[in-house]
């Protein structure tokens, strides 16, 4: 269940971010729904490819079907992505696994990728455990109860919930959602995710950092804004913008001091 509260929490980045592999001169890439300017994005092709272009994450988004499984799609309906949808709005939360699966998210990308499909999460983070770190997005948590509890099930019995390990991030745009992981999963970074400029005020942000580990906005809230990077570590939180899809838009975020970037280009910033 999404509890929208905002509890005491002291930011696992001021803590320990000697801890987390994000050394000082050292940028981190993360490759968005895997290198996903090459691939189809969140499918199993478009993570191998990432992990093949050294990404110093793989981002995915997560949502639940409707027996529970934890799944690797962006969108809360499989059209835009599936080869085989029907015309109809199909949405991930009223489809069993099973019958997710039976759609190819890959052909619609390119005929030579024709037999892609979903991938559960444990599956991904199985694969790819101790070759990439993960970036992990819980798209639209509110459609879906007990989410949180289920990623933090999940993570435990994958031994992926100690920062000593910091080889994940959990971040999404529900604030509320973010604030009840750092209740579940007190050791695992958070972000919170925005595009608004509103929810970048420092007064926004003095709440937001009692949460929160990192606060990802869209680059130009960098690149329109001088003082955002620097307010933002001045909290002891850390920023790291989505979605570079250009080479002439990595330079200016660099300038600005950001603390990885989030493209679905990998190699225009390694």
């Amino acid at each position: 269940m999404t509890n929208q509260f905002n509890p005491p929490y002291e930011s696992v980045a001021t803590r320990s971010f000697a801890n987390q592999s994000l050394q000082k001169g050292i940028l981190p890439v993360i490759a968005h729904r895997g290198a996903s300017g090459f691939s189809p994005e969140n499918t199993i092709a478009a993570f191998d490819l990432a992990v093949e272009m050294h990404a110093d994450y793989i981002e995915l988004d997560v949502q639940m079907t409707k027996d529970g499984q934890l799944v690797v799609i962006h969108d809360t309906s499989i059209n835009r992505t599936s080869a085989n949808a029907p015309d109809e709005t199909i949405y991930v939360k009223d489809l069993t696994l099973a019958s997710l699966q039976r759609y190819d998210v890959g052909a619609a990308y390119d005929s030579v990728y024709e037999g892609e499909r979903v991938p559960l999460l444990e599956d991904v983070i199985k694969r790819y455990k101790g070759k990439t770190k993960f970036l992990i997005e819980l798209k639209s948590p509110e459609l879906y109860d007990g989410v949180e509890e289920a990623i933090a099930e999940m993570l435990e019995k994958n031994e992926l919930a100690n920062i000593l390990h910091a080889e994940v991030i959990l971040q999404s745009f529900n604030f509320g959602s973010v604030a009840y992981l750092s209740q579940l999963l007190p050791h695992v970074p958070l972000g919170v995710l925005t595009s608004r400029s509103a929810d970048l005020t420092n007064r926004k942000l003095d709440k937001i950092c009692t949460y929160a580990d990192y606060v990802n906005t869209h680059f130009t809230n960098v690149t329109q804004d001088d003082t955002l990077v620097g307010r933002i570590h001045a909290r002891g939180m850390r920023i790291m913008p989505w979605t570079v899809r250009a080479p002439g838009e990595v330079q200016p975020l660099i300038r600005a001091g950001v603390d990885g970037i989030i493209t679905d280009y990998p190699n225009y910033v390694k």
